[in-house]
């Protein structure tokens, strides 16, 4: 154990349990369904549970893979040869405790998994910010990325206003709310009175990494978010990424495992309604319809609120549900993902992954083929390079090619030697499907709880009580709206864990 986790453990900076789980049989003790809709990792984080307690459980899939927003899709280049192209890079960070958990199910110790030690921040206008190879605990890492960072020198903490900067520090999951909530990011940003580099590089990469804008994201989630990434837990931001693509890695193993257990998993399966019966529930479907006594609706905010709207008996069923959804089915901003295949490659110093600031449309650039091992394949046998440019919050009504476009010509004024890389291939697209975290929006975003019996929600929309964020919120999400099932039916359920509760300043 690190020296700063030593310290940080006597500051109460470890992993905290929410729910010990148990409480009741290991399995059923009398037949129960379930029927998830979504394929992600709310969804199948669900499953997994329900399976392993003997819940007949049967997942619902739209799109012809699984995986949402961590999903990857077989693709076959001009050259013939097959690629995996996934829906956009994805960081594990260790204390995503959950969704490692659902993981060790198909590889319990998680080899497949990889570290990638270096996160720098690029910028056209100051040199790069290195947030790898920090102390991994609170307070050490906060304190060593202040002492050497470039971007903020002693004068400038003189002259920032340390009032305005104790919330970071004071991160409570009622109060943090109730007084930030109202304001914006941006807001928040502004009161520090940070230099223009400082904030750029430490501050404005972080925001956009949640798929928002500052200026239009809660300054309440922020702090939430900071304090989850780098203040309120003992692992730092030290991630890991598979040595392969998602469909090889996660979803054809976690298919696997819930058949084994005699669930079943569908995709190419849309729903179209969701009905209230005397017994349960019925999902309606492209293929039919689907009867349970429970459901668990794990999609993205857009298709959450338009099935809801495209049923309308609940709004007897679950009113509340059903008023929440205008408001929570407004997605975040565009985002776009281009995969370029190229001749050539990036100089041999250029990090596997790197985020970036102050550029109009790009955000961050991934190397592939120094990642996966097909893509590795694929540069090995034609000398090229794979690169992945993700734009987490872009401008509207903007096609994918412009976009893609637009972030190669970024990107060379970042890494020169790209301009004189031969693209052989570019697979782009931008969707808006991530969940707005808007100003005011915390008292009004559902919980996984309907205010309907037997109906659940999951996602990384979803609210939760103890702090979470991205890939860990949709897996923490699903277990609980598992647990809810499980519980009502006698089963024990299924233990979760976050980081410390509240800021290493907060007040009790």
């Amino acid at each position: 154990m690190a020296l700063s986790q030593v310290v940080g453990r006597l500051l109460g900076v470890r992993r905290h349990e929410v729910t010990s789980g148990g409480g009741g049989l290991p399995r059923v003790p009398q037949p129960v369904s379930a029927l998830v809709v979504g394929g992600g990792i709310a969804g199948m984080s669900a499953a997994v549970v329900l399976a392993e307690r003997g819940v007949e459980v049967t997942v619902l899939e739209a799109a012809p893979t699984l995986g949402g927003r961590l999903g990857a899709l077989p693709q076959t280049l001009d050259d013939g040869s097959r690629q995996v192209n996934e829906h956009g890079f994805h960081a594990f960070f260790r204390q995503y405790y959950n969704w490692r958990n659902i993981l060790r199910r198909i590889d319990p110790k998680l080899r497949f998994l990889r570290p990638v030690p270096s996160y720098p921040v690029l910028s056209a206008q100051w040199p790069t910010e290195e947030f790898g190879r920090l102390p991994p605990a609170p307070p050490a890492n906060l304190l060593t990325l202040l002492a050497r960072s470039p971007s903020v020198r002693l004068r400038d903490l003189r002259g920032m206003d340390r009032d305005a900067a104790l919330p970071l520090l004071t991160y409570h999951p009622t109060r943090t709310y109730a007084e930030f909530d109202e304001r914006t990011a941006d807001d928040l940003l502004t009161s520090l009175r940070l230099p223009d580099r400082a904030r750029a590089m430490l501050f404005e990469v972080f925001s956009h990494s949640f798929f928002n804008h500052e200026a239009q994201m809660s300054a309440a989630e922020m702090i939430a978010q900071f304090h989850f990434y780098l203040l309120g837990n003992p692992e730092g931001l030290a991630f890991d990424c598979p040595e392969d693509d998602y469909a090889t890695t996660i979803w054809a193993p976690l298919t696997r495992h819930v058949e084994r257990l005699g669930g079943r998993v569908l995709t190419g399966v849309v729903a179209t309604g969701l009905h209230r019966e005397q017994a349960g529930w019925r999902v309606t479907a492209t293929e039919g319809a689907y009867r349970a006594g429970h459901v668990v609706l794990a999609l993205d905010p857009p298709a959450l609120a338009a099935l809801v709207a495209a049923s309308p008996g609940l709004a007897d069923a679950a009113p509340q549900l059903v008023a929440a959804m205008p408001a929570f089915g407004r997605p975040g901003p565009p985002y776009a993902v281009a995969r370029y295949w190229c001749d050539g490659d990036v100089a041999a110093q250029r990090a596997v992954f790197s985020g970036v600031t102050r550029q109009s449309t790009l955000d961050s650039v991934t190397l592939y083929h120094r990642l996966e091992h097909g893509s590795r394949r694929w540069a090995e046998q034609t000398g090229g390079c794979v690169l992945e440019l993700h734009a987490y919050a872009c401008e509207p009504d903007v096609p994918a090619t412009e976009l893609a476009a637009r972030m190669w010509a970024e990107l060379t004024t970042l890494w020169p030697e790209v301009s004189r890389l031969r693209v052989r291939e570019l697979h782009a697209r931008v969707e808006a499907k991530a969940p707005a975290f808007a100003p005011g929006g915390h008292a009004r975003r559902p919980g996984v709880r309907t205010d309907a019996d037997g109906l659940y929600l999951a996602g990384d929309g979803i609210h939760t009580d103890f702090p979470s964020a991205l890939m860990e919120r949709a897996s923490a999400t699903g277990i609980l709206a598992a647990n809810h099932i499980l519980r009502s039916a006698g089963a024990a359920t299924e233990p979760l864990w976050s980081v410390r509760p509240r800021g290493l300043l907060a007040r009790g």
